[in-house]
């Protein structure tokens, strides 16, 4: 019998990890339809390179800092680590499509090793791993994130937050005299399709993050953990669907599809610890956050062309103090572990991506993202035959 559930746990999360990875050409089809035609290559090329970096970065150096030595007594430690592994990268994906359109391949590049090699990994071991600051005052071992609301979106990000403020908005975002610029997204169909890869890789983050399937207790968690999921994203999309039908007498697939990415980051937290109502509440707050979030960073001049700040960051906040509010868990302690996460995950970033700044600029030049980044950092452009709106 042990053999059987050491056999079944390790089929099971590889399966998971499995499901993680399509949330690679989640992100890449997400963003590649948001931005204009003229960057999609770069953008495809980033997330590639962010996918084969991150992981790489991981397996080197990241995995020990964040757990110790590879090893599992309950399933092959082989799984444990690919499972891991298909996280790191996601981190990295929520900083780079809130800059495309205007950042540097190489630079990104560098901060994705640092990332998926230092900064990260430390932030896993303090909450999931190791816990080098057990019994210290900055010991946050008690917070409660199941798949990382904190852990891995908002530390995302908080990183894109640093991102942002070093290399500024894209050229023409914002007029001179204060308005917002709109700039239509080039291929929606990619859009709704990025979006049901990130929303079907989601079962796998979250359904395998319960650590095991191999007994009936456990199986029922994560069907349970899979169904508050699902739940969540339906809540965040249904909710800013109306919003958006109330205030403007239109449906904006756009937002849509982020208020169900906002309430799947937001369930992330605790989707094992709520009966199956709850994540309705709780998906369809998120959604609303994404609904007031996106223009409210546009207005401060934050400039993100896929919304991830609101997507990410705030709901990552929302859903990890949503399980101090409606479960037994201490808020207290969530609240620590965000505080402590965000001034970790902000300050290095912006001190690492600073430095970098320093020696090979993170911001393309205004004629280069005029040209389009497909040309300039590719030298290959998505949709060649199309004329491009500059």
């Amino acid at each position: 019998m042990g053999d059987f559930a050491y056999i079944i746990d390790t089929l099971f999360t590889i399966f998971a990890m499995t499901l993680i990875i399509f949330m690679v050409p989640g992100f890449a089809m997400l963003e590649a339809g948001l931005v204009r035609t003229k960057n999609v290559s770069s953008v495809l090329m980033v997330n590639t390179m962010i996918y084969a970096v991150a992981s790489m970065a991981f397996l080197l150096i990241g995995y020990n800092i964040a757990f110790g030595a590879f090893g599992s007594e309950s399933m092959s430690g082989w799984a444990v680590f690919l499972f891991q592994m298909a996280f790191v990268g996601k981190v990295v994906n929520i900083m780079s499509g809130g800059v495309s359109e205007r950042v540097r391949v190489v630079p990104l590049i560098f901060f994705t090793v640092i990332m998926g090699g230092i900064i990260y990994p430390l932030i896993v071991n303090v909450t999931w791993g190791s816990n080098f600051l057990a019994g210290s005052f900055l010991d946050i071992s008690a917070l409660n994130d199941l798949a990382g609301s904190t852990i891995i979106h908002s530390t995302g990000g908080w990183a894109l937050l640093a991102a942002i403020l070093i290399i500024g908005p894209r050229k023409g975002r914002y007029t001179k005299d204060g308005r917002v610029r709109v700039i239509p997204a080039s291929n929606i169909p990619l859009v709704v399709l990025g979006a049901f890869l990130l929303w079907i890789g989601w079962f796998g983050f979250n359904g395998g993050s319960v650590g095991s399937i191999a007994s009936k207790e456990n199986a029922d968690a994560v069907a349970l953990t899979i169904m508050n999921t699902n739940t969540a994203g339906l809540a965040g999309a249904i909710m800013v669907g109306i919003m958006m039908y109330v205030k403007y007498k239109r449906f904006d697939i756009t937002m849509i599809l982020n208020g169900a990415l906002g309430g799947l980051v937001a369930i992330t937290a605790g989707p094992d610890l709520y009966n199956i109502y709850m994540p309705i509440l709780i998906g369809a707050v998120g959604g609303i956050i994404v609904v007031f979030g996106v223009p409210f960073f546009d207005k401060v001049k934050l400039d993100d062309p896929v919304g991830a700040l609101s997507v990410h960051l705030l709901n990552g906040i929302w859903g990890t103090i949503a399980v101090g509010i409606f479960t037994d868990v201490s808020i207290l302690s969530q609240l620590k572990g965000i505080i402590v996460i965000a001034i970790f995950a902000f300050g290095s970033a912006y001190g690492i991506l600073f430095a970098i700044n320093k020696f090979s600029p993170l911001r393309a030049d205004d004629d280069e993202q005029t040209q389009g980044l497909d040309v300039e950092e590719c030298g290959l452009e998505a949709y060649p035959e199309f004329k491009r709106a500059f």
